[in-house]
């Protein structure tokens, strides 16, 4: 008797794949692999970049933030030295109108008095009363051995009545050394 069976058996045909199908599967898995190994360290690279990025970002800000405060110091230290210029230059000029007011009164004779002083860019102007000629004439010798007056001139004096008294008024003018 023939026995056809249409069961189907337990066993499996098993699946052979010829080798460059095997190879060229195991090709891509290790393609794969690599990419996305390469990916991941390309990835840490451009991540460890952006940090440095930032980094310098910060410090050149930073540098920037410094470079101003040298810059508006320079400025405060440009100002510090203008006004300083301003302040000698005041001093300096002071020193000439307290000069002239200190000699011209400490060379007063006695009998003679100011009654004008007049000061225009260092030529100096004064006008003032003498009780004698010979006053005045000392006033004027003293002005002129001072060191810091100079081309000392009489311009005036005349001989006036001023209240039942005879007095020598004057005008003359100097040059102030500076």
């Amino acid at each position: 008797m023939i026995r056809i069976n249409l069961l189907l058996s337990g066993k499996k045909k098993a699946l052979i794949l010829p080798p460059s199908i095997i190879y060229g599967i195991l090709a891509t898995v290790l393609s794969i692999i690599f990419i996305i190994g390469f990916t991941i360290y390309l990835g840490k690279q451009v991540s460890a970049k952006e940090r440095d990025i930032t980094a310098k970002e910060q410090k050149l800000q930073s540098l920037q933030a410094k470079l101003k405060e040298v810059q508006n110091y320079e400025k405060n230290n440009q100002e510090v030295r203008e006004k300083t210029k301003i302040i000698e230059l005041l001093k300096k000029k002071q020193i000439v109108p307290l000069r002239l007011l200190d000699e011209a009164s400490e060379m007063l004779p006695k009998g003679v008095w100011l009654t004008n002083l007049t000061d225009r860019l260092g030529s100096v102007s004064i006008e003032g009363y003498a009780f004698t000629n010979s006053d005045l004439v000392a006033y004027v010798q003293n002005l002129k051995n001072s060191k810091y007056f100079t081309n000392v001139a009489l311009i005036e004096s005349r001989q006036d009545e001023i209240a039942e008294f005879s007095l020598y008024k004057f005008k003359l003018t100097f040059k102030i050394k500076v």
